[in-house]
């Protein structure tokens, strides 16, 4: 704990400026040689290295001292002694959005101190403790921002955050009641007092840095919740004690044991309160291990990187010591590497010595082997100095005969008083610090002599610089001995050591988005989260394993998703995921260190992971020059890279959570203005962005509160992504342009800009979430209700068309008549020749389903006379598929029931061609499915069923149509059962038809039944397959799909036939039936094979010449398709007749 008082020897100016460079440690060093005034500015870089202060810090002393020395310098040594600061008020003073952990200490008992003491000694002992207070607030970085009588309020992640902002917080609590402790031991014994304090911790999120009040008096006020909440729990601890919120306790997490007091009702504070009560430190050996206290992930990935360092251990078990150099960013997985190769070389039996660096002891010599010794040697907090003498011989016993020449040597080390035992070390504290080193170094050669030692080393970038030369010298020794050493560092730390053969240095990567995913899984217990949140993960984490953990973790926390059947499905519409508080402080902190450059990180953040330098140029409103150089130093600090030298160079954040916290940092209102900036850049100077990308456009000027620009450019980009066939995205867009809207004052205006936005989200929707969802009726519901209304025609086209397809879909074909017929009507009204060429298609589809086969036609013709390639191929965005592919779909299907089976194929392949030509994935899976399977499936042509069912799932996985999707299965299930693979197609049909139930596909009904049917026959199950003809029967008569009747009565006597063969009665009224039906409907080629099963069924019984007489003239009727199945057998049957 160091002083804050200025020490005897040091002037109290001088104290401050050391302070106020935050090298408050170095006070000690500057009285011990007798360093003021005078002597500063004469002090050199070798001078300073002499009194062993590191490089950093060196070079910030010289920068300083130049300063003071220059005329034109304002803020002169001589100034810094004014009025008592709390802690210097932060450079800059914008404010700021922040995660901060707050602590607010009182002294106890005041009130009483006020009565029995004199003012003056009150005054003093007042001055005594805001020191102290302060002093150990200061060690651990924290910032003080206001004196409150004897209350002090302090911040920690502001003006500068650290990763570990929160359990500092915690170590500076508890520091403060130690000091204050002391304070009463130190006065007179006539005015000695018991002093107490008490102190509240809590962390959140606040708006800092606003300054208030003015000269002497200014501080950066907080707003939120959580100063209060840290100043109610403070009244909430006994004297002596800390006490902290939820939140810190969460983030402290394993660092410290704590006692639960429950949870408490607190003035001004909503909801109950959970509080602990910090008892102190932890016992683990590690950050690691301190923050996995209740349990690890399963290893992800790293199988290279142990199996080497398996290999360098099972070297130096053999007496070939090794030293392994593992580097790798925060958050990367070296320490969850090192826990795994101490698992696994547990076996071996080695002697485990870890030492564990810290950012608080960066300048106390030998901090992490002192803890690392104080461990193995078992001290007690309690043990006093003879008990820990004992403890210390028996555990050097371990690896020396000599205890007596190395005892005071480690006696000294952990200061423990050794005068009465051994001799005093008469020595210079050089020759000292030498012969530590050696006696340290020695104890570990001895451990190597009874078993294998694994020597760890974490967090060489915190190390201090004895520490460091007790490295060199390890690393130096190793190689004779059974040691494996492992370092692990970041990389901004250069060891010196790696010219020796006996290291390995190895750099750990970011996983791979693979890895990621398995990562999510490890932690989710295999259990998958939505695909969306998962990409959300795999997008914001960039393979950093902590925070990939980390961010799972808070999404399973949260209410976002719920388990549902050993999966996790969203609760609620999905939003970007928020940074997870235990990574806010550690993505700050790299902010932070950035100074005044952070500000241009916050503009970039605003335009995106990726931006340009004339893009942020014109946002920043910076000159060129230092907009350069502020690039320079953040691709310098590693928080971005660019791609390409030009002027076309662009620049990407390392890390989305990086940039994430630079935007988050920023005030909502500084955001509007950044956007609005960003916004006109772009609209002004960038055009091609407004034609290529309006959705970014539309999302600058959304943040910018600009919500009239940001409507119309949600329109471009919804219609642009539907033209695109990026349906998702469509949607996603014209959401957002809807929800804008309904920002605005009722109007007319609004209400047609709202029918707009929602005849624009129709088509997408359907595609996506299906023709017959709730989601999709309820959007045509509203617009058709909008359409009427304003009297609206244009607009209402596509509406009603919408309502044909929820209604033909869904099987309810009076209804689509109907409404069909009412678009038609209207069309005819206003002579709109597009929209009747849509009514005549509607019709022909209608008509065709029903059974109505001689109406078809007349619509057909109309429908394509009335198309326009040029005027009306865009219609295919307004009507989800193109008109001329789904006229000719139709056409297709008709054609082939109609006997015409080779010009219904030239109509297939001339519609998927034109179809692919119009390069819109909808229009494509709409004639895939119905000229593709449906006239392929009706004619029993296995191989051409699945060649077009295989293109349709893809292209349905591709683009996420699912009913589409669901078809496809239905049909290449059916075709893999043909083709001898019964199980697997059944499997694949029923997959199929069980999504097509579920989204509600009623249509082709009868057809999806006849294919499952003849599966069932050609299985041999006859039950099953008379069960689906008859519930086929069933839904031709709800639905009066008749289209598929003839076949369903067809295959009803092929199936009772086939069950009992000896009573044929039953089936040739079928057949009977099944005739009347196509000839009824026209339908030639059902008509065909279904003679064909009828005469086949007399011939069997001597009935040859009846037989021939019913079946020749319906095959004299057919002009083509002779080399089609159905054909083929007629023929065959009429020759054996003969």
């Amino acid at each position: 704990m160091g002083p804050e008082r200025p020490l005897r020897g040091m002037s109290d100016d001088l104290s401050l400026w050391l302070r106020q460079l935050g090298l408050a440690q170095y006070e000690t060093v500057f009285a011990e040689q007798q360093i003021d005034r005078e002597v500063l500015p004469q002090l050199t870089d070798a001078d300073l290295k002499e009194l062993g202060i590191p490089l950093g810090p060196r070079k910030k002393l010289l920068k300083a001292i130049a300063a003071l020395q220059s005329d034109s310098n304002e803020s002169r040594l001589s100034d810094v002694a004014t009025n008592r600061p709390a802690s210097l008020l932060p450079e800059s003073t914008e404010a700021e959005r922040r995660q901060l952990t707050v602590m607010f200490c009182d002294l106890a008992g005041s009130t009483e101190l006020s009565q029995r003491l004199d003012p003056e000694d009150l005054r003093e002992l007042n001055l005594a403790y805001q020191d102290a207070c302060k002093a150990a607030i200061e060690r651990y970085e924290g910032y003080v921002a206001r004196y409150m009588g004897d209350g002090v309020l302090t911040y920690f992640g502001y003006p500068k955050a650290h990763e570990d902002d929160a359990e500092r917080a915690v170590h500076a609590g508890l520091a403060v009641v130690e000091a204050v402790g002391e304070i009463g031991q130190t006065t007179d014994r006539e005015t000695r007092i018991e002093l107490g304090v008490r102190a509240g911790i809590a962390t959140g999120l606040v708006v800092v840095g606003d300054l208030i009040g003015d000269g002497a008096s200014q501080e950066s006020a907080v707003v939120g919740e959580t100063p209060n909440l840290a100043a109610r729990l403070q009244a909430l601890a006994s004297p002596n004690t800390v006490v902290i919120s939820r939140a810190t306790h969460d983030l402290a997490a394993g660092r410290f044991e704590y006692a639960d007091l429950g949870t408490h009702e607190l003035k001004g504070i909503a909801g109950p309160v959970q509080a602990w009560r910090v008892i102190g430190r932890s016992a683990t050996e590690s950050r690691f291990e301190a923050l996995h206290r209740t349990g690890l992930t399963p290893l992800v990935g790293r199988e290279h990187e142990i199996g080497l360092l398996l290999e360098r251990w099972e070297q130096s078990k053999e007496g070939d010591g090794q030293v392994v150099l593992l580097s790798g960013e925060a958050g990367i997985g070296k320490s969850r590497i090192i826990q795994t190769l101490r698992e696994r070389s547990a076996a071996d039996k080695p002697v485990r010595l870890r030492h564990q660096c810290s950012p608080y002891y960066a300048n106390s010599a030998l901090h992490p082997v002192i803890e690392q010794l104080e461990r193995a040697a078992r001290f007690d907090a309690g043990d006093p100095p003879e008990a820990r003498l004992k403890k210390l011989e028996r555990m050097l016993a371990q690896s020396t005969r000599d205890i007596e020449s190395v005892a005071p040597l480690f006696a000294a080390l952990l200061s423990i008083p050794a005068e009465g035992r051994y001799a005093l070390l008469e020595m210079t504290p050089e020759r000292r610090k030498e012969r530590t080193l050696e006696a340290l170094v020695a104890q570990i050669e001895g451990l190597t002599q009874e078993r294998p030692v694994l020597f760890v080393f974490e967090d060489a970038h915190w190390a201090d610089p004895t520490s460091l030369e007790l490295l060199e010298l390890v690393v130096e020794r190793a190689q004779g001995i059974r040691i494996l050493a492992l370092i692990t560092f970041r990389p901004e730390f250069h060891p010196p050591w790696t010219a020796h053969t006996h290291i390995t240095s190895l750099t750990l990567n970011r996983f791979s988005r693979s890895l990621v995913a398995a990562m999510v899984d490890k932690v989710t217990g295999g259990k998958p989260l939505p695909a969306e949140v998962r990409e959300q993960i795999v997008e914001k984490t960039d393979g950093v394993p902590l925070f990939v953990e980390e961010l799972t973790k808070t999404v399973l926390e949260s209410k976002l998703v719920e388990e549902v059947n050993g999966a996790y499905v969203l609760a609620k519409p999905l939003p970007p995921l928020a940074i997870p508080s235990t990574l806010h402080d550690s993505l700050m902190a790299r902010l932070d260190r950035l100074g005044a450059v952070k500000e241009v990180a916050q503009c970039a953040a605003a335009i995106g992971r990726e931006f340009s330098f004339d893009l942020l140029s014109a946002a920043s409103a910076l000159p060129s020059d230092k907009l350069r150089n502020a690039l320079d130093q953040l691709l310098d600090a590693g928080l971005v890279f660019r791609h390409g030298r030009s002027l076309q160079a662009r620049f990407f954040f390392k890390h989305a959570l990086v940039q994430n916290a630079a935007y988050d940092s920023l005030l909502r209102s500084k955001r509007r203005q950044l956007h609005g900036r960003i916004a006109e850049a772009l609209r002004t100077r960038f055009p091609e962005v407004t034609t290529l990308q309006p959705e970014l456009l539309a999302h600058h000027y959304s943040e910018a509160g600009q919500t009239g620009d940001a409507i119309e450019y949600w329109l471009q980009a919804g219609r642009r992504a539907t033209e695109r066939s990026a349906d998702k995205e469509a949607i996603g867009h014209l959401t957002k342009g809807l929800e804008a809207l309904r920002t605005l004052p009722e109007s007319t205006e609004r209400l047609r800009k709202e029918l707009t936005f929602r005849v624009a989200l129709c088509s997408p929707l359907m595609v996506t979430k299906g023709f017959t969802s709730e989601e999709t009726a309820e959007m045509y519901a509203r617009a058709h209700e909008l359409c009427e209304l304003l009297g609206e025609t244009e607009q209402f086209y596509p509406v009603l068309f919408g309502e044909w397809v929820h209604h033909h879909v869904g099987a309810e074909y009076g209804l689509a008549r109907q409404v069909a017929t009412q678009l038609l009507r209207l069309s005819e009204q206003q002579n709109d020749i597009a929209a009747m060429a849509v009514g005549h298609r509607l019709l022909s589809w209608t008509a065709l389903m029903l059974g109505g086969l001689s109406v078809v036609p007349p619509h057909l013709d109309k429908a394509l006379a009335l198309y326009s390639p040029q005027r009306h191929r865009t219609f295919r965005f307004r009507f989800i598929h193109d008109p001329r592919v789904a006229t000719l779909a139709c056409s297709a299907v008709h054609q082939w029931l109609s006997g015409y089976s080779q010009q219904a194929l030239q109509t297939r392949a001339e519609v998927i061609a034109y179809a692919r030509e119009l390069n819109h994935a909808s229009t494509l899976a709409y004639a895939l499915f119905h000229a593709g399977t449906v006239t392929a499936a009706l004619s029993r042509d296995a191989p051409a069923v699945e060649k077009f069912a295989d293109e349709l799932v893809s292209l349905s996985e591709a683009r996420d149509f699912p009913l589409y999707l669901a078809w496809g299965r239905v049909t290449g299930g059916w075709a893999t059962a043909k083709s001898g693979k019964q199980a697997d197609g059944m499997k694949l049909f029923h997959q199929g038809r069980e999504a097509l139930m579920t989204g509600k596909w009623k249509y082709f009904g009868a057809l999806n039944l006849a294919l499952l049917a003849e599966l069932y026959l050609e299985g041999g199950d006859f039950d099953e397959a008379l069960a689906t003809l008859e519930e086929a029967k069933r839904l031709i008569h709800r639905t009066e799909e008749r289209m598929c009747a003839a076949e369903i009565h067809r295959l009803i006597g092929e199936v009772l036939l086939a069950r009992d063969p000896h009573t044929p009665e039953p089936a040739d009224t079928c057949f009977r039936e099944a005739v009347d039906i196509a000839r009824r409907q026209g339908a030639k080629s059902f008509e065909l094979r279904a003679s064909a099963n009828r005469a086949r069924l007399w011939a069997s019984q001597g009935k040859r010449d009846q037989a021939r007489d019913l079946l020749a003239p319906v095959f004299g009727w057919f002009t083509e398709g002779f080399d089609t199945p159905d054909l083929k057998e007629a023929k065959a049957l009429l020759d054996s007749l003969s």
